[in-house]
């Protein structure tokens, strides 16, 4: 029998339409099929100053907005040879750990609701609004915020306040505790257990066939983190775990996600206080960034410079660079080449959910089909990214 799952499905998060041949209740073979939700962002960027390729990326995956605004700018600071101050570094770093909480946080409750725990669903949205209040504070906006760019973070003179700095701080005093809650509830749970434990297995050889990473990878057993392996930024300096499993299931993929949301939480600990360490004019200043500092009704210079750089932007010399980072849902990179102009001549993105999405396939294969929601939720799977 042949079945369409999707993409009108309420577990089929978002447009993905899965093509299912079945034998009684199990999966004999899987086809996804992607193309409902195609834009054609990375042609669109083509056509876009550096400046205004940002947006575009926002809408990606869209709970994970400051991870790909990160990629993006490294590879784009890269290109120009530019480094930034030590202190935006730490507030790029602040608000990725953030962002990783947040992806996690839906993760994790999606997940649970799909399985059939609503709870979780609701208390864990009730901290996604606390965070969504802190990106609101730096950006003026709660999803696409614009907010890290090439040459620094939007505004970056000012810095983090003294207010956001405390409530940041208070926020992540307080998150372990309901991190607790949630896992008495879930973690040692016998229905939890029962519809993950053994399911959506993969092994680490086929996890590195398929081109898995992340939470997806370190599951399998391989210890894989760009973050540790390949440091950006300065996450070379900071001591942190990486945390993989031994059964490559949606269990696993679950208790990593757990312990990576305590570990951000922990680093972001680490990052306010090395920040609260250092003076506080030890910020960036050059023409990569807006002139804001003064005010441009008394500074021609300001003005112009302003005028120039969100008309024109700025050209990077003629090169091609691949970067990736440790996005939230695993390797999230960017190939720019540059022809020397004002616009990228070509970029083509590597999103972490499309290769898992292709993977789906040999994760099912010989599942029920009440399965195939559980895996599908242990995928953490975003369409924006998938079909761009």
């Amino acid at each position: 029998m042949t079945l369409n799952f999707g993409p009108q499905h309420p577990a089929a998060h978002g447009v993905l339409r899965l093509i299912l041949t079945l034998k009684s209740e199990k999966i004999e073979q899987l086809d996804p099929h992607i193309g409902f939700l195609h834009r054609g962002t990375e042609k669109l960027i083509e056509s876009k100053n550096y400046i205004q390729v940002l947006p575009y990326l926002d809408r990606l995956d869209y709970v994970s907005t400051m991870s790909q605004e990160h990629a993006w700018s490294l590879v784009v600071e890269r290109l120009l040879n530019y480094t930034i101050s030590y202190k935006i570094s730490l507030i790029r770093l602040i608000f990725s750990e953030l962002t990783r909480i947040l992806n996690h946080l839906l993760a994790i409750s999606c997940h649970a609701l799909d399985v059939g725990a609503m709870t979780p669903f609701l208390w864990f949205f009730e901290e996604r609004e606390k965070l969504m209040t802190f990106y609101e504070h730096v950006s003026g906006a709660r999803l696409h915020t614009s907010y890290i760019r090439p040459g620094g973070v939007f505004q970056d003179w000012k810095g983090l306040s003294s207010e956001l700095f405390n409530d940041i701080y208070t926020w992540s005093e307080k998150f372990t505790e309901r991190l607790d809650h949630i896992e008495t509830l879930l973690t040692g749970n016998r229905i939890w257990k029962s519809r993950l434990i053994n399911v959506g297995e993969v092994s680490s050889q086929e996890a590195l066939q398929w081109g898995f990473s992340g939470v997806m990878l370190r599951s399998a057993g391989i210890n894989w983190d760009l973050r540790k392996n390949q440091p950006y930024e300065l996450y070379s300096e900071f001591d942190f775990k990486s945390f993989i499993g031994t059964n490559g299931d949606c269990y696993d993929r679950y208790l990593i996600r757990i312990l990576e949301l305590k570990e951000s939480n922990r680093l972001i600990k680490l990052f306010l206080i090395k920040y609260g360490e250092l003076s506080s004019n030890d910020i960036s200043d050059s023409k990569v960034i807006p002139s804001m500092r003064h005010s441009m009704k008394s500074d021609m210079e300001s003005l112009i410079h302003h005028f120039e750089y969100f008309t024109q932007g700025y050209s990077l010399p003629s090169d091609d660079l691949y970067l990736p980072i440790e996005a939230p849902k695993g390797e999230f990179g960017i190939y720019l080449v540059s022809d020397g102009s004002n616009k990228p001549y070509r970029c083509k993105i590597k999103s972490p959910g499309f290769n898992h999405l292709q993977g789906l396939s040999v994760l099912s294969k010989n599942s029920m089909i009440a399965d195939l929601v559980t895996i599908i939720g242990s995928q953490d799977i975003v369409f924006g990214e998938i079909d761009r």
